[in-house]
């Protein structure tokens, strides 16, 4: 398969608007908690990522605008429309994925 690097990057850029779609129309059900200790990424890498592309281009955001620009919305009301408490065993998890998967930088 033969594809030219602008139309790469168009169906890469396609492909992630679906996945964004997924995540927070489709499935908002899905927690980050869980997001986070099965696949070792989750909705706020997402939108850490997204940060770090537009600072590649010299773009400068902040967390919580990149956060906003990825949610549709303020991180303070996805959490109150769409997050649930987490277990200690899901925290617990969490620690050891954010840990193996970020890093203490992240």
């Amino acid at each position: 398969m033969d594809i030219d690097e602008e139309t790469r990057i168009r169906i890469e850029a396609a492909a992630f608007r679906r996945l964004r779609q997924h995540l927070i129309e489709d499935r908002p059900d899905v927690q980050n908690i869980d997001l986070m200790n099965l696949g070792g990424f989750c909705r706020n890498c997402l939108s850490r990522w997204f940060q770090e592309a537009a600072a590649a281009e010299g773009i400068e955001m902040t967390k919580d605008e990149a956060r906003e620009d990825y949610y549709g919305m303020p991180m303070s009301e996805w959490k109150a429309r769409h997050q649930t408490e987490a277990t200690e065993d899901q925290q617990a998890a969490f620690k050891e994925a954010f840990a193996r998967n970020v890093g203490k930088d992240g």
